[in-house]
């Protein structure tokens, strides 16, 4: 009896501890291995190269060499500001900062920049776009042609295309004290 007892116990010991195919995953699961049956997660992260292509951008624009900041983004591109404005257009959008860097800053800094690369599997609600997103925070310093000086943080998110280009900028920013500035 003994030994009935011993296997008895040992067998659903065995049962309990295996993993049972076709077992449904707890809501709380994370696992998103990609394997046959499991589910691609809504957003992961993206790879590193837009980080890097972020951070050439900004020295790009740091350094005054906006035909070299703006290479980086398509064509048929939209810059939208969070008060609402926008630039459509990789045309209007090099016009408007070539202008804004040559004739009103005089110097700008970044720095405690933040970089999150998100890939967007499925939009989650709304008019998400599906894709590249690179995420951005960074602290700006700028001295204006008037003579004035300001710093603030910057939240900048950007959408790349099937080809890497940009084609979505989103810029939240207080617009302001930057007005207030570069009053003559």
């Amino acid at each position: 009896m003994k030994k009935i007892l011993l296997i008895a116990t040992a067998c659903l010991f065995i049962i309990s501890c295996s993993d049972k195919k076709g077992e449904q995953k707890t809501a709380g699961s994370t696992d998103t291995s990609g394997t046959s049956g499991n589910k691609t997660p809504p957003a992961e992260f993206a790879d590193a190269k837009y980080v890097e292509i972020g951070k050439t951008m900004l020295a790009s624009f740091e350094s005054g060499n906006v035909s070299e900041w703006l290479k980086y983004y398509a064509d048929d591109a939209v810059y939208n500001w969070s008060s609402g404005d926008s630039l459509a257009g990789k045309t209007a959008i090099e016009k408007y900062w070539s202008e804004r860097r040559g004739k009103v800053i005089d110097s700008i800094k970044f720095s405690n920049d933040i970089w999150i690369p998100l890939k967007v599997n499925t939009p989650q609600r709304g008019p998400d776009v599906p894709g590249i997103w690179l995420l951005n925070w960074y602290q700006v310093d700028v001295k204006y042609k008037t003579g004035k000086s300001l710093m603030f943080w910057v939240h900048t998110d950007h959408h790349f295309n099937a080809n890497d280009k940009i084609d979505r900028t989103i810029q939240y920013i207080d617009m302001a004290p930057i007005k207030e500035a570069v009053k003559p």
